[in-house]
């Protein structure tokens, strides 16, 4: 019985150690820090590739996937222990990349060569590059995996793209320097975030126009500093946050209304952002202070900022155990 005991106990600490964590990618020390949410604190540090940025994990949270940008490929690692597993192909200096509701395929963006990258996840290997803008970064898709977005930097489109046969159904032109393209819970729009444009674009996926465009004005601060870049979408339709650089703050918007509601004052050059399985905590990566933002989402208040490495740039948190 003693025996039965201690082991339930152990089981129980295994998994309660492993669930609502965040796996941030810090970009100039080339490392990975992993924040306790509950405990708002670093519980480890693990060296990666070099220049690591986007960062994502299986839909199961058993493996982590980073983006290893000046290595030319995608690092898979146990998430529970950050071991590398294997590595993955690219085109040269992925940055944003996204799998398929099955985990069966990897879309990468690939700043370098204007390809998205197609990897087949079982057989481990490049199975189509698909030829795109010029700087791609941002990829959404749809939840039944049907329709990507690409956003290429330096054209300043939105490409939608078929999945079934990896062919470009259309172009969309954005605002300066897109970012981020994220579809909306019932995939009937998708976000995108202009970097330099100052705004974020609502295009309406079934005719490929632009339905709204959001722009932001923040008292005290320079417009050339409000540069849109992660977005998040909550679950339940009430709010996108947006990331706002720069400016330092996250953008609360009434996915309804497309109306800003509150400015949250964060770190210091604000980049990506998560949110908890729950959705009451959001975590911002703010690259120039190196630190990490804890939200609270009901609230919309920022609780507690954590220090991580130099510069972090990337963040995904674990699903429910």
């Amino acid at each position: 019985m003693f025996n039965f005991i201690i082991s339930f106990i152990l089981i129980l600490y295994a998994n309660s150690s492993f669930a609502n964590l965040a796996y941030i990618t810090n970009e100039k020390d080339n490392t990975v820090s992993v924040i306790d949410i509950d405990k708002k604190k670093v519980v480890r540090t693990v060296e990666v590739g070099q220049r690591p940025r986007g960062i994502i994990m299986s839909k199961d949270g058993k493996l982590v996937l980073i983006c290893a940008s000046d290595d030319d490929r995608v690092e898979v690692r146990e998430a529970e222990t950050l071991k590398l597993k294997y590595y993955l192909p690219s085109g040269p200096d992925p940055e944003l990349f996204i799998l398929s509701p099955e985990d069966d395929t990897l879309y990468i963006a690939n700043e370098d060569d204007a390809m998205v990258t197609v990897v087949d996840m079982n057989d481990k290997m490049i199975i189509d590059d698909i030829p795109v803008g010029v700087e791609p970064e941002g990829m959404g898709l749809t939840n039944d995996g049907s329709l990507l977005v690409n956003t290429s930097e330096t054209t300043n489109m939105a490409h939608f793209i078929n999945t079934s046969n990896l062919e470009i159904l259309d172009n969309v032109l954005v605002d300066a320097r897109p970012r981020v393209a994220m579809f909306t819970p019932n995939d009937k729009e998708v976000w995108v975030s202009a970097e330099i444009g100052g705004t974020v674009k609502v295009i309406d996926p079934s005719n490929k126009e632009v339905t709204h465009t959001i722009g932001f004005e923040i008292p005290g601060v320079n417009e050339e500093s409000v540069q849109p870049v992660g977005i998040r979408h909550t679950k339940d339709g009430k709010y996108t946050f947006v990331a706002l650089g720069p400016a330092n703050r996250i953008a609360v918007i009434d996915q309804n209304t497309k109306k800003v509601i509150k400015y949250l004052l964060v770190g210091q050059r604000v980049w990506q952002m998560a949110l908890t399985p729950d959705e009451k905590t959001l975590l911002s990566t703010n690259g120039v202070s190196n630190d990490v933002s804890i939200i609270d989402v009901d609230k919309l208040k920022v609780k507690k900022s954590v220090k991580v490495g130099r510069f972090p740039w990337g963040v995904v948190i674990s699903p429910e155990s």
